[in-house]
């Protein structure tokens, strides 16, 4: 068999033909020119055996010369003569070569030639041409085509890792009379390659099949992927090949289907998985055709694997534990992975929920820290899910989650008691394993019941107010029009009044006290004192943060700017509860001015201007200005309001008022402005100073 054109060698064993002798009366000398080893060869010197057939009907006859021509005994000529199957002789005569010679050179068989079986005797000639005994050989001659044969490829595809078996179609009858001989075979890619080198003929070499005409099956070795042509021609026994190769075309397909298993978790499962195979094959495909044809199968832990035909299969994995799955395929060409490189997947099942508990006790520096731990012998905590929650004791309502940080097996949640009213609560702690599985507990490690009572840390007490650590007072009064004041010094932060008016502008004191509600002192404590300014202020809160004396009071000064609600606040920590107090008021008077441009008014005369401004530290001047009050009075008469202004965006205003009535006349009138309340304006109404003008 020839692959790409290439010939495959061998070797032609040369066998001696059978020689048979006449026979010859007398044992004169002349008996003694008898050829010795007669062979018959083809037109290129290639000797064969007495059964072997040719192509053409031309020979080379030789021989070895008889001893008795090296003792002196000449020889003179050689002769030989050709018969048919019959004995009749052909040609016009003998063929005589004069002379000592050892072959004849171009022994041919007359036309008309019919293939067929020929007999050639062979003689020489001594002195006198006496003429020695005959030798006799067979010519076996064939030069008929034996008729064209087809290849056989296998049906479908091969398979990478096997051998292509191609059967060789028989040629039609009748047969040439040589049989035979077997098939010649080529196989290439498509380039178009021959199995014999010679156009009518092949060589023994080319013959791949030698047996003869039932000799028809060839394996053709492992050949590479894709698709290969196989070529194929009959050869007779004379080694004429038939007219025109017959041809088939093989498809290879060395490549493994591609699997892929879906179900598996990358994690553990909680339950029975069911995973599934499916394969793919670009080549031969994974069309289910019968028990023989393509399968997708699954092995689990070593079992015997389930296979069902056709590109997928499934399977249900169950127990606890880790578990083996493989899983392949085999295509329509048969390729089928080795058992040692089957791809693997691992699947993990944990079913029983892990165990949940609270620690023994809860940790005295940190009161409110509520901690447990989780455990699971198997597919062990999950990292990244777990909950805490509290809820009232012995009530029926949810619990409520608590923030929870999960730090490998353990959960751990602050539990705000600042925030929940006094009183036992029940806590739940829910954990979960990296399968799904979920377990809440409301016990400690020791299986006792975690309730604690609230509030869990020590309690904290602040009373503060206006003034320093004393606050001088005046209580003023009125009596029968007269007004009379007492000074009045109070030192407790809880006895002061919880509203105080102060001028524009001014700062003020404000301190406390931060204790344990035992009485005991709190100091070095952070302490944030809150003032919530009233509606116009910016900004509307401001925050300072005091750090308590050793005896627990603190101290700051309250800075200038509008009205606002002051509160001591203390954060609480981790082992004192949160707490405030001294909730007060601080009534910041408006800032209003005002003059006048002269302090007489001629009667009838230019008129008297009135300006001044509102201050406006800590807030903004609403858009479109402050309304302000002009209000005046005389001797013995109540004030009364003449003309509202509106201030501009700075809070200036200016008024123009001419005195006409000549009853003004020699009358000292006072004159001043008002800031009335406003809903977004942070201070309190406030009147300026009086300015006097005289009428003239």
């Amino acid at each position: 068999m020839k692959r790409a054109g290439c010939s495959l060698l061998a070797a032609l064993a040369i066998l001696a033909a059978p020689l048979l002798v006449s026979d010859s009366a007398g044992a004169d000398q002349a008996s003694q020119l008898l050829p010795i080893q007669l062979q018959v060869k083809d037109s290129s010197g290639i000797a064969g055996d007495a059964n072997r057939w040719y192509p053409d009907n031309s020979f080379i006859l030789s021989w070895i010369r008889p001893p008795i021509a090296e003792q002196g005994f000449p020889i003179t000529a050689a002769n030989y003569r050709l018969y048919n199957a019959a004995g009749s002789a052909l040609g016009e005569g003998d063929v005589r070569s004069p002379g000592d010679v050892t072959h004849f050179g171009d022994a041919r068989i007359p036309a008309p030639v019919d293939p067929g079986v020929y007999r050639v005797d062979v003689w020489l000639e001594g002195i006198e041409a006496q003429p020695g005994p005959r030798v006799s050989a067979t010519l076996r001659f064939d030069d008929a085509r034996p008729g064209p044969v087809r290849p056989l490829p296998p049906a479908g595809w091969v398979a990478g890792n096997a051998s292509a078996i191609v059967a060789i179609e028989h040629p039609a009858g009748p047969q040439p009379v040589s049989g035979i001989r077997g098939y010649a075979v080529s196989v290439d890619r498509g380039a178009g390659s021959l199995p014999c080198a010679g156009s009518d003929r092949c060589s023994l070499a080319e013959t791949d099949l030698r047996g003869g005409v039932a000799d028809d099956r060839i394996s053709l070795g492992f050949l590479p992927e894709g698709v290969n042509h196989v070529r194929a021609v009959a050869v007779s026994g004379s080694g004429k090949r038939s007219l025109e190769s017959g041809s088939a075309i093989v498809r290879v397909d060395a490549t493994l289907p591609e699997v892929t298993l879906r179900g598996a978790p990358s994690s553990w499962a909680s339950g029975p998985v069911r995973v599934t195979a499916s394969s793919t094959d670009a080549l031969s495909g994974m069309a289910a055709n019968g028990p023989s044809g393509p399968f997708t199968a699954i092995a689990v832990d070593g079992a015997p694997p389930k296979a069902e035909p056709g590109a997928s299969t499934d399977a249900v994995i169950a127990g606890e534990g880790t578990h083996a799955v493989a899983f392949y395929a085999r295509d329509a060409a048969g390729n089928l992975p080795d058992e040692h490189q089957l791809p693997t997947a691992a699947v993990r099942i944990d079913e029983t929920p892990p165990q949940v508990a609270f620690v023994a006790a809860q940790d005295p520096a940190e009161p409110e820290r509520m901690e447990a731990i989780v455990a699971d012998r198997l597919s062990g905590p999950d990292p990244a899910r777990g909950s805490i929650a509290v809820r009232p004791a012995h009530s029926r309502q949810p619990f409520a989650r608590l923030p929870t940080t999960v730090s490998g097996n353990r959960l751990v949640a602050r539990w705000d008691s600042d925030s929940f009213p006094h009183g036992n609560y029940e806590f739940s702690a829910t954990g979960y394993d990296a399968a799904g599985n979920a377990t809440s507990s409301e016990r400690r490690g020791n299986g006792v019941r975690l309730v604690l009572a609230n509030p869990l840390k020590k309690p904290t007490a602040i009373a503060a107010g206006f003034g320093g650590r004393r606050l001088i007072w005046h209580r003023c009064s009125r009596d029968k029009g007269q007004r009379r004041c007492r000074r009045e010094e109070i030192e407790a932060f809880e006895r002061r009044p919880k509203t105080r008016a102060t001028p524009y502008g001014h700062s003020l004191a404000y301190a406390g006290g931060l204790s344990s509600v035992s009485g005991s002192p709190l100091g070095g404590q952070p302490v944030q004192i809150v003032e919530i300014f009233s509606a116009g202020a910016d900004p509307g809160q401001r925050t300072t943060t005091v750090e308590t004396a050793p005896d627990g009071t603190f101290l700051t000064r309250l800075e200038p700017g509008p009205s606002r609600r002051v509160e001591a606040v203390f954060a609480g920590n981790r082992t004192l509860t949160r707490g405030s107090g001294g909730k007060v008021r601080l009534q910041v008077l408006g800032d209003v001015r005002m003059h006048a441009s002269s302090s007489t008014a001629r009667i009838g005369g230019a008129p008297i201007v009135f300006s001044g401004g509102v201050g406006d530290l800590g807030a903004s001047i609403p858009t479109g200005g402050r309304p302000v009050e002009l209000q005046f009075r005389f001797p013995g008469s109540d004030w009364s309001e003449f003309r509202t202004v509106q201030s501009d965006a700075h809070g200036h205003f200016r008024y123009r008022y001419a005195f006409t009535d000549d009853d003004s006349r020699g009358i000292r009138f006072q004159f001043r402005a008002f800031a009335p309340a406003q809903d977004d304006w942070p201070y309190e109404p406030a009147f300026s100073r009086p300015v006097l003008v005289t009428g003239r």
